[in-house]
């Protein structure tokens, strides 16, 4: 997995690629979670991400979190049909914003 971030002024979109799982979502949450100083709208471009794991899905829950406390937004963008399917089947579509 490769995460390449770009900030504008308070936003960041994080543009990942590979896959989600076991072995790379704590280098994602520790990406992010090192990333959200002064940041109020986090993008998580999915556009290349191929696969993900629970551990994936924790890693998103997490940032999820993140910015529900700092009062900001998290959008999945890009996501293939396998994961948005993913994300419906756990009920993460329910609470995630996914373009």
């Amino acid at each position: 997995m490769t995460i390449n971030k770009q900030y504008e002024n308070t936003s960041l979109t994080m543009m990942i690629e590979g896959r989600i799982d076991t072995q790379t979502a704590p280098d994602l949450q520790k990406e992010v979670e090192e990333s959200l100083t002064n940041v109020t709208d986090l993008v998580l471009d999915f556009s290349n991400v191929t696969y993900i794991s629970s551990a994936g899905l924790r890693s998103v829950l997490t940032a999820q979190n993140r910015m529900d406390e700092k009062g900001g937004t998290m959008v999945i963008r890009g996501a293939a049909k396998n994961i948005k399917n993913v994300f419906q089947v756990t009920g993460f579509d329910s609470f995630l914003t996914l373009e």
